[in-house]
């Protein structure tokens, strides 16, 4: 379900009543009959796009569900809290409600709202005066998390996913401005240009914060690794 703050339609949404009506005459498919095609799947969404587009309130719930689960996932990789993640994937919806109209179509909506959803984390980032150009910020010492002791062999099933873990582990552990770089050009694949011009800094900052970050995963993987080993 949406957030039960998010606001009534804007003038914005109103305005997208023409590019409505061309979704007038297709009947609104209900949530077991989206079709399971990719194809298919993006035509579906694309109507309810236009719906949404329209001030259609369901069609904007249906949107949510759509998209809510990587939104979230991003905000989490971004700010390491799974708290602040959630409040923040709210922030990206009340913006994408009052936004939506606004959308031509020039990329895909997924990567529309994928923008739409970073540039919210910035802005929050940037409140609580996160200094995103420093790399020679000193580093907080991360508290060992060592797991209980348990005997037998280890099980060869679970060993990707403790690798993932231990992965996903020690990039929330990374200072908040690595993690963001890291995330945002390893993991969401933008090139340190647009980094750049993201974060309003330069290709070489966003260069060596990346690199630091690496090291600063490479020695929490390794150390991780050790530590499985002794157990």
């Amino acid at each position: 379900m949406p957030d039960p703050r998010t606001p009534t339609p804007s003038p914005d949404a109103s305005s997208a009543a023409a590019s409505g009506e061309a979704c007038a005459a297709a009947s609104a498919p209900s949530a077991d009959s989206i079709p399971k095609t990719p194809s298919e799947n993006t035509a579906a969404e694309a109507e309810i796009l236009c719906r949404a587009q329209a001030g259609d309130h369901q069609a904007f719930a249906d949107l949510y569900s759509l998209h809510k689960k990587r939104i979230y996932s991003l905000c989490l990789r971004m700010v390491g809290n799974a708290a602040e993640a959630e409040d923040l994937t709210q922030e990206a919806f009340l913006l994408l409600h009052r936004k939506i109209a606004t959308f031509r179509g020039d990329s895909a909506f997924s990567t529309w709202l994928h923008r739409l959803a970073i540039n919210v984390v910035l802005m929050r980032l940037r409140k609580k005066g996160l200094s995103l150009i420093s790399l020679d910020e000193a580093m907080d010492p991360v508290q060992e998390e060592r797991p209980g002791r348990s005997f037998g062999s280890p099980d060869p099933k679970l060993t990707g996913s403790i690798d993932r873990l231990a992965l996903g582990r020690a990039i929330a552990n990374l200072p908040a401005g690595y993690r963001l770089i890291f995330v945002l050009h390893d993991i969401e694949g933008y090139e340190h240009n647009e980094i750049a011009t993201m974060l309003d800094c330069s290709i070489g900052n966003s260069k060596s914060q990346l690199h630091k970050a690496r090291l600063k995963l490479r020695d929490a993987l390794r150390t991780s690794t050790r530590q499985e080993a002794w157990r």
